[in-house]
């Protein structure tokens, strides 16, 4: 897992840390003091530090800033009271990933620590391009046809510009990746980079998530609210999934992309932002279009330049490329030695249409490997594995499909909700992931992993449908 620095003076609150981390699977040291803190980041690499603004000696803001210096791609989380709520804010406009208010509960900390790492992770994990799979990293983009050598020129083209991108093609073909290698290789690469999947949260938390709050803006907003789009001010924010975007925020990301600016929720006055804007989508934005679902100058103005990314279908040749990748990488990942793949099993990967593209193909060589029992993979394992994702002719699916049809008609036979789809997609969601986590033990990263969500989308739905969790206060001190 991660290893996480606690910086603070209050030795009860270390200590709460560094036990809740620990049982997270994470590696934690403490630090008493800023200067102790700075020491430390200069001696050994951390994926984060959580850091409190007043201590003795050197203040929180002042270590953040030296802190900076020493590992400008190390994300920092302040820790405030109420009190000290504009000094937080000022520390996110300096570069602070973001800020959590004392006394704090473990869900809300949790997942701002998990967005932190991965945030951080995107930052400092370099995506490779064009490269031999045997001596790839753990994240590349793999491949050597036609159609790819165009990507990678398009990368290079755009990178070291200031250019709005839109990234397209199917689900499953690259497309964060992509945003990342860019942003890599921009002049932005040593300011913050922000992934924001506009399917993933819900659609009442998004613009507020997006654009940040004033105090009293609605109900429970106690404290004024930095959103993520201002905390990557003079970095990058990658929109994934934008064309699934509501409506009414369109107009919000159009005044940013047109005026450099926005207005958090509840406030009047703009608020200058530097932001750098990658969008990507599998919708067809042109038929949303007609349809009146996504607005024609948000359109345009994400389009300054477009680069499509090519279905696993169409890039002759890379599947075994592919293949080599990923089995040296899952190899690695599982601690095994990599068995390899024979002819005969690349020929018949080669055969099929993947329509879920190189995500599907990756699946699919994860479990043949966890099949193969150490003997190079074959023909029937690649059977296996892809014949694992389609329904099986034992007749239990249609029993389960048909109970749950049952159970639906019967609701909506007696349905006195306004919005029953809601109603049944929340349902469905609850208990898709209470059964996981049952399944995982509660292991989170495990139920994660199940459910193939990142660990911060699985927490805030943990969050949403209020499903058992440790909810606790972690401190009651305040600054």
């Amino acid at each position: 897992m991660a290893s996480i620095l606690i910086v603070d003076d209050d030795a009860h609150l270390r200590q709460s840390f560094e036990k809740l981390l620990s049982q997270e699977g994470h590696t934690v040291r403490t630090a008493a003091s800023g200067e102790a803190a700075l020491a430390l980041v200069g001696s050994q690499q951390f994926d984060l530090v959580i850091m409190d603004v007043r201590m003795p000696g050197m203040n929180g803001l002042d270590t953040f800033q030296t802190m900076r210096k020493i590992e400008p791609k190390l994300p920092v989380i302040i820790m405030t009271a109420f009190g000290t709520t504009e000094t937080a804010i000022e520390a996110t406009k300096m570069g602070a990933f973001d800020y959590v208010l004392k006394p704090f509960e473990i869900p809300e900390v949790l997942l701002v620590i998990e967005q932190a790492l991965e945030a951080g992770r995107f930052m400092r994990s370099r995506v490779e391009l064009d490269v031999v799979p045997e001596s790839a990293s753990l994240e590349a983009i793999i491949g050597r046809s036609k159609a790819m050598q165009e990507v990678y020129k398009a990368i290079g083209r755009v990178a070291p510009t200031d250019a709005t991108v839109l990234i397209r093609g199917e689900s499953g073909t690259g497309k964060e990746l992509v945003a990342r290698a860019i942003y890599q290789h921009s002049l932005r690469a040593d300011k913050p980079f922000l992934v924001i999947n506009c399917v993933a949260i819900p659609e009442t938390l998004l613009e507020s998530e997006l654009f940040g709050y004033e105090k009293g803006a609605f109900t429970g907003a106690v404290n004024r609210r930095v959103g993520r789009i201002e905390q990557a001010n003079g970095g990058t924010v990658f929109l994934d999934e934008i064309g699934d975007m509501p409506f009414g925020i369109q107009a919000k990301i159009l005044r940013l992309l047109q005026e450099k600016s926005i207005e958090r929720l509840g406030g009047r006055e703009p608020i200058p932002v530097d932001v750098r804007i990658i969008g990507a989508t599998n919708r067809d934005l042109e038929a949303s279009l007609a349809e009146g679902r996504f607005r024609e100058d948000l359109y345009y103005r994400l389009k300054v330049v477009t680069l499509w990314l090519p279905p696993l279908r169409e890039r002759s040749g890379d599947i075994s490329l592919l293949s080599d990748f990923f089995l040296a990488r899952f190899a690695q990942e599982m601690g095994i030695s990599n068995p390899g793949i024979t002819e005969k099993a690349k020929a018949l990967l080669d055969g099929h249409t993947w329509p879920g593209n190189v995500r599907e193909l990756a699946n699919t060589l994860q479990k043949a490997l966890i099949f193969s029992r150490g003997c190079p993979i074959g023909p029937e394992d690649v059977v296996q594995a892809i014949g694992s994702d389609s329904p099986t002719k034992n007749g239990r699916e249609d029993v389960t499909e048909e109970t749950i049809r049952q159970w639906i008609r019967k609701s909506l036979a007696t349905a006195d909700a306004e919005n029953m789809f809601e109603y049944f997609m929340d349902t469905f969601a609850g208990l898709l992931i209470s059964e996981a986590l049952k399944l995982a033990g509660g292991n989170r990263s495990r139920t994660a992993k199940i459910l193939g969500l990142s660990r911060p989308t699985l927490l805030s739905k943990i969050e949403k449908y209020r499903l058992k969790l440790e909810t606790s206060v972690l401190s009651d001190s305040t600054e």
